[in-house]
């Protein structure tokens, strides 16, 4: 008997891709693109300002044959397909989730604030009717003397009034800039971590497509393993080999259909970030063993810890914020130095400070009244210490504390980010030596499989008595180990891809250089329609396309 050698040539070929693939992850060194953002700070020498998306086809172990009656199982036939890859959702990550869309409406009401500060100096500006009637007894204006009187005024025209510190005015513009800088930069954070989520998301899918071919393949050996341990012959095979043999598949069969599960629970949770329809299955074009190369292993991570200190868009809100502590600071210990300013109509009808500055006048007695034109207005310089100064110097203590408050947040977000970078760069290099293991564990036992499955096919003739090379229970076991390997190489696979994205957020390079300007392949023209009792999306930030795509469309399988 021959051994079939196809398979195994094919998985060699593909370790061979997977070592050279290894070899680039580590070695290649990326170009010196030019710089898409501005940094808080200058950013250290020798470093990249921003990587670009270079899509490696990945290694190869994996793609093994199944047979097309359990593709068609296995894939979801119930829900509408939408084919997308990761360029696409990456470009659909700069707009459509709504972190982005809440960050931006935090910045509009900095915005607003920030123009509403500007306008303090301008007075408030009336225009109306003041009318002023009395009956009975009055007091005389110098004795004091009660007398009775009836009289009446009306005034008629604009009024002016103008009522506030001069210390808001100065220093309230400078604070609320510092706000909305912040808040500008939190929107650029909220688009970065939009693109990690939705990246995440993306190869979590791809994980499960690939745990469920890798369940695919396991369960039609299994099926057929079944098959031939109830062929042998009954001095050949105990009748429990096959009741295991059956309880391995059954196993097998139920990991498959969790797989199928976690596929259409992380293609929810895709279509969920990007706000696509949420009854879709999301499909992605490249196989499962794709991999991204967005930084290289190789870099040293006290190289990545400046470049996180320096671009990272939250530590730039955070020293606006406690610039914006420093300056409300100042106002408070200048308030009781800079004096307030009053300036108002004085025109009302009985002159009691009604803000109508001039216009037409009458008065006289109730039963008649006479015409004519009025001007009042009332101006001053006030000087004010609250409370008899001690409201101030609790102002001025409160403000103290605030500032200490933003700068600790400061230092709490540089130790965070420092950690962050460290963390994903271990990560990353874990992920990358990792794929290698799974990937020689993967080949290791695709071998030892068919050499067991082999093996259980030959007998051996001791005597009188003949016995199999292999027990069916070997192959049980080797089958099993079959399956553990393709969950750790698709994992570990995922895992890498994973890190290559949070290294990237970590070290805080901008979004929009993977969701716009260095896609790395071509971009998709995505259904991006949602049923009609879900609220539209509107518009996209990185191309004015038409965004749709047959619902027709035939899923590829699963397996190549």
């Amino acid at each position: 008997m021959r051994r079939n050698r196809k398979p195994l040539r094919s998985a060699l070929a593909m370790v061979g891709l997977m070592a050279w693939a290894s070899a680039g992850w580590c070695q290649s060194e990326l170009p010196a693109p030019k710089p898409v953002a501005r940094p808080v700070q200058p950013a250290p020498s020798g470093i990249d300002p921003a990587p670009g998306l270079e899509i490696l086809e990945g290694p190869k172990a994996a793609n093994t044959a199944a047979p097309t009656e359990f593709r068609q199982e296995a894939t979801p036939a119930d829900t509408i397909p939408i084919p997308i890859n990761l360029p696409s959702a990456l470009m659909l990550s700069d707009a459509r989730p709504l972190i982005i869309d809440a960050a931006k409406a935090a910045e509009a009401v900095a915005a607003a604030e920030y123009e509403k500060a500007h306008v303090l100096w301008l007075p408030n500006i009336y225009a109306g009717i003041d009318y002023y009637r009395h009956d009975g007894l009055y007091p005389a204006p110098a004795s004091g003397i009660p007398y009775s009187n009836s009289r009446q005024a009306i005034t008629l025209g604009p009024g002016v009034q103008a009522i506030f510190a001069t210390t808001d005015a100065i220093y309230t513009p400078l604070a609320t800039k510092q706000v909305l800088r912040a808040k500008r930069l939190e929107v650029q954070a909220a688009k970065n971590d939009a693109l990690m989520e939705v990246a995440v998301a993306y190869f979590n899918v791809q994980q499960a497509r690939g745990r469920m071919a890798g369940a695919v393949d396991t369960v039609f050996k299994g099926r057929e393993l079944v098959r031939r341990v109830e062929s042998l012959g009954q001095g050949l095979s105990a009748p429990i080999e096959t009741d295991r043999a059956r309880t391995l598949l059954a196993d097998l069969e139920e990991v498959a259909v969790k797989a199928r599960e976690d596929w259409l629970v992380s293609s929810a949770e895709l279509a969920r970030l990007l706000r696509l329809n949420p009854t879709a299955n999301m499909v992605p074009t490249e196989p499962p063993h794709m991999a991204t190369l967005l930084i290289s292993p190789g870099q040293e991570v006290d190289h990545l810890i400046p470049v996180g200190l320096t671009n990272r868009p939250e530590l730039g809100a955070s020293q606006a914020l406690v610039q914006a502590t420093l300056v409300r600071l100042k106002q408070e210990k200048m308030r009781p130095l800079i004096p307030s300013l009053v300036f108002q109509g004085n025109s009302g009808a009985n002159g009691n400070g009604n803000p109508l500055i001039a216009g037409a006048a009458g008065s006289g007695p109730n039963s008649s009244m006479d015409w004519g034109s009025r001007f009042d207005v009332n101006a001053a310089v006030l000087w004010e210490l609250k409370n008899f100064g001690l409201g101030n110097r609790a102002l001025i203590k409160e403000r103290d504390a605030q500032r200490y408050q933003a700068l600790i947040d400061l230092f709490q977000i540089q130790d965070r980010v420092a950690a962050e970078v460290a963390k994903c760069h271990a990560q990353l290099r874990s992920a990358t030596v990792r794929v290698g293991l799974a990937d020689t564990g993967l080949r290791n036992a695709l071998t030892s499989f068919e050499g067991n499955l082999k093996g259980m096919g030959q007998t051996t003739r001791f005597g009188d008595v003949l016995n199999l090379v292999n027990r069916p229970q070997e192959v049980v076991a080797a089958l099993g180990q079959l399956d553990g390997a393709y969950k750790n190489y698709f994992q570990a696979v995922q895992d890498y891809n994973r890190a290559q994205f949070s290294l990237f957020r970590a070290v805080g390079y901008p979004a929009e250089v993977l969701a716009c300007q260095r896609v790395g392949g071509n971009i998709l023209d995505i259904d991006t329609s949602r049923p009609f009792d879900l609220p539209p999306v509107t518009g996209l930030s990185c191309a004015n396309q038409s965004c749709t795509i047959p619902l027709e469309i035939q899923v590829a399988p699963i397996i190549p």
